[in-house]
């Protein structure tokens, strides 16, 4: 009788790792292959991102949300969506709720903070691995808090703005422009027109393109 190995309970981890600071993804890369946790790709934007999980196929993305170019929100939406199996954990210094919800609500299945303790983040990397949710300590009440009032969440989205401004800027996420906003909420283009410079102002952005991407980060559109 000869003695085989014995084959791994489980399938080691493969992950992409998505961060515009090189130093951050080798950081992360040793970290994770210290703990046994495979690296197959490394992206500096979103945009790379997608390349290169539609080449390697991970079984997770860390992703960092403020990233040039595509945002690591719009990033997520589009991997969830085009790579169903896929878990995205989002790895971020921002812990503001709107951030948090915007990722939630683009599919990221859990959300840490740059700073965490190492070993959180390798277990939340396996805990989403595994088709868990998981959030940092501190996140995962808020979270919830969403889910279980998600009119009174979505209220808090931009709340300098008025609802109109707020379904204005919407709209303006999707894509559109005043002539289509103005058939869809049944106003002239000319109050489309001064809704959108009350949401420019209230936001203090430079033009259209930029409350187009707060409203995709946020996930309002």
């Amino acid at each position: 009788m000869t003695d085989e190995p014995i084959a791994d309970a489980e399938a080691p981890i493969e992950t992409v790792v998505v961060d515009d600071h090189p130093v951050v993804r080798q950081g992360m890369r040793a970290m994770l292959e210290a703990a046994r946790i495979r690296v197959t790709g490394e992206a500096a934007d979103g945009a790379e991102a997608l390349r290169i999980v539609a080449e390697v196929q991970p079984d997770v993305v860390i992703m960092d949300l403020a990233m040039p170019g595509m945002t690591g929100i719009d990033a997520t939406r589009r991997l969830v969506a085009s790579t169903p199996h896929l878990a995205v954990l989002v790895v971020s210094m921002s812990d503001d709720d709107d951030t948090v919800f915007a990722a939630v609500r683009a599919g990221a299945r859990g959300y840490v903070l740059k700073g965490s303790d190492p070993s959180d983040v390798v277990r939340a990397v396996r805990s989403v691995a595994r088709g868990d949710a998981v959030f940092g300590p501190g996140l995962a009440e808020r979270v919830l808090g969403y889910f279980a009032n998600p009119h009174q969440s979505s209220a808090r989205l931009f709340p300098e703005l008025t609802d109109r401004e707020r379904e204005v800027l919407g709209l303006l996420g999707r894509g559109l422009h005043n002539p289509e906003i103005g058939r869809i909420l049944g106003i002239r283009p000319k109050t489309v027109r001064n809704h959108v410079s009350n949401v420019l102002t209230k936001l203090a952005v430079a033009d259209r393109t930029e409350a187009v991407l707060k409203a995709r980060e946020a996930g309002l559109s």
